[in-house]
Parts: C-alpha cells; structure tokens; sequence
C-alpha cells in the first residue's frame, strides 16, 4: 500500500530509473565493441613490428582505458545526471568546456562513429549478400568540390537504414533500447569469446606460436613509416609506434563513457554507474587482450602484417576458407549491438546541452516515452548525413578510388578526444579544490596517483600524436575550436530549460509508459 502511493504521488515525467547494474555493464561493454577488434591489429603490427609489442599496445590501451574508467567513477557519484561528461567538464571548469566537448560529440565523435559503424555493418553484410557493396551505386559519385564527392552505394542505403531503423526504436522507449542492447552485447561478447577459443585450442600451430612467441620482441616484417622516416626499428621510433599505435586500439576500446551520458535513467546511480564503468572495461579489455593472442597463435606475425581483417583471416585457417562468412555474421552482430548503444547514450548529452540552452530546441524534452525522441532524430539525421559524402583519391597511375568522409574526420577527431578525456579526469582534482565539502559516494581508485599516471600517459601519446601525426590531429583540433563562436552565438540566442528529474521504473509502469 505504501508503495501504491508513492507511486501515485509520483509525477510522471522525467527520465525512467530503468537500467540496473547489469543493464549498464552491457551499455558499456556493447557500446565498446564495434568492428575495430577483428580489423586494426594488422595496422597496429605494422606500426609495431613484433608480436611481443603489438601485446603492448593492447596492454597501454586497457590500462589506459581502466584507469579512465575507474576515476570517471567519482564524477559520476557525484553527479548522477543526464549528460554525463558534459555534465561534468561544464561543472569542473565552465560551461565551455562542456559545450566544445558536446559540440565535438555531436559533430563528429557520436555521429561520425556510428555513421563507420554503420556502414561497417553493411560492408559484412555485403559478405553474404553480394548486391550491398560501396562500389555498387545507386547514384554515382558527384564531385562536389576538391578532392570530395557525393555518392548513395547500396552498402551506403544500408547504413542509413540501420541508422534510421535503430533511431526509430530508441524512440519507443527505454525498455526496448535495453532489450535490444542486452540481446546483442551478449550475443557479441559470446562471439568474440568463441574467437579467442577457436583461435587458442583449434587454430593453434606449434610453428606459428614458435615463431612469435619464441621471437616475441624481435622487429620484422613490413614496418610504417610513422613519420618523418622513422619505423620501429629504432627505440624511439618504436617507442613512437606504440603511441602511434594508440589511435587504432584506443578507438576500438572507445565509448566506454557513454554510460555517463544515461546516468538520469541507471538505478541507484551512485553504486551502479561506477561499478559498471569498472566491470565493462575490464570485461572487454581482457577479451582484446586475448583475441590478439588468438591471432598470434594461428597466424604468422607477417600474415597479420599484412591483413585488413585479421579476424576474418584466423577464422579461415580454422573453418577452411569459411571464416569470411563466419566472422561476417559475428561483426553485423557486434556492429548492429554497438550502434544501438551510441544512438540510445548520445541523445542524453544533447538533452543536457539544450537545458543549458546550448543545443537545437526540443532536443532537451522528453516524449510520451520518456526519452528525447527530437535528440534521437536530430543525432540520427546528422550521422545519415556523413555516410553520404566520399573521398577522392588518385593514385599513381591516375586511377580514382573513393574513401569515406567519416573516416577522415574519426582520425581528425581521437586525438581531440584524448584531450576530453585529460581534462576530465583533471576535473577530479579541481573539484576536489573548489567543492571539498561535496557528497562522493564513491572516490576515484589510488587518487592521486592513477588519475595522475593516466593524465601523464595520454599526454605523452598526445603529443607525440601532434608532432608526428599532423595530418590527422591538427584538423581535430579545429574542429573543437569551431565551436567556440557557436557557444557564444547559442549563449545568447538559446534560451535555458529545467532540467526533468528521473522517476522509478515502477511509476512508469503504474502509468502504462514503460
């Protein structure tokens, strides 16, 4: 009876309390695993030179990732609201900072994301259905100015569909969002699972495991020239290559704040966001980390040198020229899951940016369903939008091939979302100067010193990322600066909403809108 009327006495609007512990893990962990693990470990080798260091890599990046994850647990304790990251660089430093991060999440981070992802999807299915494919048009290229053109493949009418199809759920609210993620994350985390088995126990080939393992640290191979003419050959152009290295497995290992971003719909968000932040990460990071060593035990260090889908290449040594269409219906399953965890977290960060006032109008208002449809749409139209545009490229014998936009700006933009995540984690030590008195439920793990290694060991890789990786850090960069007069425009002209609080999932469902 009590419950009855609390629930009577409970207005309902607002964000529904519906994501429980495992709800959130799933958000993370789904949103992480894209398509990045069965394909950047080629590049990264080559940027590396040896088994023993491509392991590095791997290793940096879940260290880094854990030790992100593990102090962005604080701030969301201590700021259980919609918004999350934004929420709190807008918090720690100005309402700036929060906006030039938002502005660069809606401009590139979130959408441009699932626009590759998107499109990654639609390249698999291109696997078992020969008709999809980016060279398969239904409108030809048009150049449009320089080296850019405009096109509508039929892989590129697929990734707008999955973007429009999986908008359109979020929509219909959170329960079916959660259905959907929980389905295909585990569905994702048991297929990559199964990779790491076959790999280690079926692919295993005693040459192939003596060769890189017995040579573990031994350069070889075909190495990048990382800039400037140097390659992993020498200690510090090794040491560059597994900085370098960072842009493919960080991405890969990216969105893990994007639980943050939901935090008005988690369940006792003081406990469950940080938990889940620590259990996702974690999760996903010992899963690459054992992938790769699935890839070293079957393939030779100089095959995975040279593969564009190492994944796809292990598989086939174990399924005899059959693992292309295994592992074609393993990554539509992890892409299609990834996505809907991007498109469902993004619109919660513009919601809190349009109750500042700093966003398009309507995006911070919840529908019937309790979540921001106008968001979702806006968010939807805009990542349709960067399928569209291609990349003009002419090699050297005059031949034209067609690169996708989305790409450039996804490398353009990791190094500006290293520089998020530093100031971030640099908010916790702010905060804890200008609001000593302030409730933590839960304190970032070893303050001060993991926060400090991790703010230390970004910005090593950020700037050996600007001095030798110009081409693809300076552009993003700009893209963050872009945002500064379109502050001060939407300061002026955008006009600051209440924020809706959150309501049980119980009240909701006593309204019949869960």
């Amino acid at each position: 009876m009590a419950e009855a009327a609390a629930i009577t006495q409970t207005k309902a609007t607002g964000f529904i309390r519906g994501l429980g512990l495992i709800d959130s893990t799933m958000i993370v962990a789904g949103s992480m695993i894209g398509s990045g693990i069965f394909i950047v470990s080629g590049a990264i080798s080559k940027q590396v030179g040896a088994p023993g260091w491509l392991l590095v890599v791997w290793i940096v990046t879940g260290l880094l990732t854990v030790m992100a994850a593990l102090s962005y647990g604080e701030l969301a304790a201590m700021m259980p609201k919609a918004g999350g990251q934004y929420v709190y660089l807008r918090e720690a430093f100005s309402p700036m900072w929060g906006f030039l991060y938002g502005w660069t999440l809606f401009l590139v981070i979130q959408t441009g994301t699932i626009a590759a992802v998107a499109v990654g999807f639609a390249r698999y299915l291109g696997v078992l259905v020969p008709s999809v494919g980016e060279d398969k048009y239904l409108i030809t290229p048009k150049h449009i100015f320089g080296n850019y053109a405009i096109s509508l493949s039929t892989a590129q009418s697929v990734g707008v569909l999955l973007i429009v199809l999986l908008t359109f759920m979020n929509t219909r609210g959170l329960r079916l969002g959660k259905l959907v993620q929980n389905t295909f994350t585990t569905a994702k985390l048991a297929a990559l699972f199964g990779l790491i088995l076959l790999g280690i126990f079926v692919g295993w080939n005693s040459g192939v495991v003596h060769a890189n393992f017995g040579n573990l640290w031994a350069v070889r191979g075909s190495l990048e020239d990382l800039g400037g003419g140097l390659t992993a050959v020498t200690a510090f152009g090794l040491f560059m290559g597994i900085c370098v290295a960072q842009t493919g497995s960080l991405f890969s290992a990216d969105a893990w704040n994007n639980i943050t971003f939901t935090a008005g719909e988690v369940k006792d968000p003081k406990r469950n966001i940080p938990l889940s932040l620590a259990f996702g990460t974690m999760i996903v990071i010992a899963l690459y980390l054992l992938a790769n060593v699935a890839y070293l035990t079957t393939l030779p260090f100089e095959k995975i040198q040279g593969a564009d889908r190492v994944a796809t290449d292990t598989m086939n040594v174990i399924f005899s020229g059959r693992g292309a269409i295994v592992m074609a219906v393993a990554i539509m399953i992890s892409t299609f899951g990834c996505n809907n965890g991007l498109i469902l977290a993004g619109a919660r960060a513009y919601y809190a940016m349009d109750s500042d006032g700093l966003f398009f109008k309507s995006s911070g208002r919840l529908n019937n369903k309790h979540v921001p449809a106008w968001g979702l749409v806006i968010q939807g139209i805009w990542a349709a939008v960067l399928v569209l545009p291609r990349t003009i490229k002419h090699d050297a014998a005059g031949n034209i091939t067609y690169g996708n936009l989305y790409g450039n700006l996804l490398d353009y933009v990791i190094s500006a979302a290293l520089i998020f995540y530093i100031l971030t984690i640099a908010g916790i030590f702010r905060l804890r100067q200008t609001r000593p008195n302030a409730e933590r439920p839960y304190k970032a793990f070893g303050y001060p010193i993991v926060p400090i290694l991790y703010i230390v060991g970004a910005t090593v890789i950020l700037i050996i990322l600007f001095a030798y990786q110009t081409a693809t850090t300076w552009p993003g960069l700009i893209i963050v600066v872009t945002g500064i007069p379109v502050y001060f425009i939407w300061k002026k002209l955008g006009t600051p909403m209440a924020e809706e609080g959150s309501i049980s999932q119980a009240a909701a469902e006593a309204k019949g809108e869960y």
